[in-house]
């Protein structure tokens, strides 16, 4: 497991990484435009009737801009943590965004999110912001904090010492747990969106 040093390291790695723009709000990662194409490589080498994707802190919103792509049925976005100066502001640029809604209103689809009420840095403005843009297809689920596993490992305690990785390091692996729950709405929504959509191609 990597120790706190190593993972500050790579911590700030990504944020001054040109694929990722970590404090640029109302723009598209250029790392997304390769998502896309691998989601698309993907399907076509698999088939099937889609494909669906969480998308977690630094890659949070990277499921939406996904949507893009035609083949992306089912997109997660779990304590999407971009841009990290902006709590309100949004990690896809406003013509990408616009063109995501259309197509989950065209196609009645739907977007998962999740975070922990006191997450510092995926912040309630963030899912607000969200809701005004997506309107209904946009389905936040924010979590209590004491729903939070915080037996967390080393880069965690120091660097990130409240709840913020739904469905990761501060997940409860145990039935009747928020974290739990919220994992299998995760899988269900999978299962469910890609059955519809193959029976209904």
């Amino acid at each position: 497991m990597a120790s706190a040093e190593k993972g500050a390291e790579a911590f700030r790695r990504a944020c001054v990484s040109a694929e990722l723009r970590a404090f640029q709000a109302k723009a598209s990662s250029p790392v997304t435009k390769w998502l896309r194409a691998l989601a698309r490589f993907t399907h076509a080498e698999s088939g099937g009737p889609g494909v669906g994707a969480i998308g977690m802190c630094f890659t949070g919103n990277f499921a939406l801009t996904m949507m893009l792509e035609p083949v992306m049925l089912a997109p997660v976005l779990s304590q999407p943590s971009l841009p990290l100066n902006d709590p309100a502001g949004l990690e896809i640029s406003p013509d990408e965004l616009a063109a995501v809604r259309a197509r989950l209103e065209r196609d009645d689809l739907s977007v998962l999110a999740y975070r922990f009420e006191g997450d510092q840095v995926c912040r309630a403005e963030r899912f607000a912001a969200y809701a005004a843009k997506l309107g209904d297809q946009f389905v936040g689920r924010t979590l209590p904090d004491t729903a939070a596993n915080m037996d967390t490992p080393p880069f965690f305690a120091q660097h990130v010492p409240f709840p913020h990785s739904v469905t990761t390091v501060n997940l409860i692996d145990s039935q009747g747990e928020p974290t739990a729950e919220a994992r299998d709405e995760i899988i269900a929504f999978f299962k469910q969106r890609l059955s519809s959509a193959a029976e209904n191609p």
